[in-house]
């Protein structure tokens, strides 16, 4: 991940810091295409929060009928592979879509607003381990982004490298599973998107008066903490049940879904 950030970040410099061998102008509408690769980062320690007397606040600690914490094993930042411990980390994928934009030149410096559609595939999971064993796994699978966004730009002869950043609305797919057969677990909010942020750098090279290539980094951040799952049923006085016969809630303690992407584009000017 860092050896695709630092090859981005050393192409713009590279290419902003080319000769300008003569004027071009960027001003003007164009149509493009980007592809590339969207991956999810494993650094941040996320787990599962539960509400267990459903008052809307989470944070709360289930306990077996022993009165220790049932979930004593812990939490993983993917999706389980055993009932004890074992974890698969997140998912990255390939992601293409399309553009329109329309940039405005002033000197040196170019102004424009951008809007894309992209559908990628990037997931992100999180994994509750209890003493019975049983694995609990709550999944967000990013299908699709819709992005408005500004950039500024230094043009270069042929060379425009650009800084971006702007609007970003997700299409979230989510999932759960346990290997917990005792309750009965449903799904509730979150619904079927979450609205961000995205921020990037990148750098366009005109092969020709119209057509152009590029790279770019982006950086998504989307907030999505809406989705919860509710575990009921199952022994009278159980560990999701002692609190409240309603049951407990399940909720993520990472609100926000973040996604970075590296990706090739292309453009045609009119």
């Amino acid at each position: 991940m860092k050896t695709a950030i630092s090859a981005t970040l050393l192409g713009v410099l590279t290419l902003a810091a080319a000769p300008a061998s003569q004027a071009q102008e960027w001003a003007g509408p164009y149509v493009g295409a980007q592809a590339g690769a969207g991956f999810q980062r494993n650094k941040d320690k996320e787990s599962i929060r539960f509400d267990t007397d459903l008052n809307g606040a989470s944070g709360n600690q289930v306990n077996n009928a022993a009165g220790a914490n049932a979930f004593s094993p812990g939490f993983c930042n993917g999706a389980a592979t055993t009932p004890n411990t074992g974890c698969r980390k997140h998912d990255g994928g390939f992601e293409f879509g399309g553009r329109v934009g329309y940039d405005w030149q002033f000197g040196s410096i170019v102004v424009g607003a951008v809007g894309e559609a992209t559908r990628t595939q990037v997931q992100d999971s999180v994994t509750a381990f209890s003493t019975t064993p049983a694995a609990y796994t709550m999944t967000r699978e990013l299908d699709g982004l819709l992005a408005a966004r500004a950039r500024v730009g230094f043009a270069r002869g042929r060379n425009l490298p650009y800084v971006t950043g702007g609007y970003a609305r997700g299409k979230i797919d989510r999932q759960f599973s346990t290997t917990n057969t005792a309750n009965t677990f449903a799904a509730r909010g979150g619904g079927k998107s979450a609205d961000g942020w995205q921020l990037g750098a990148g750098v366009e090279r005109r092969l020709t008066q119209q057509v152009s290539l590029g790279v770019e980094y982006l950086y998504t951040n989307l907030k999505d903490d809406g989705y919860r799952v509710r575990a009921s049923g199952g022994p009278a006085g159980g560990p999701f049940t002692a609190a409240n016969p309603s049951g407990t809630d399940f909720s993520r303690s990472q609100e926000h879904f973040k996604v970075q992407a590296v990706r090739m584009t292309a453009a045609y000017r009119f």
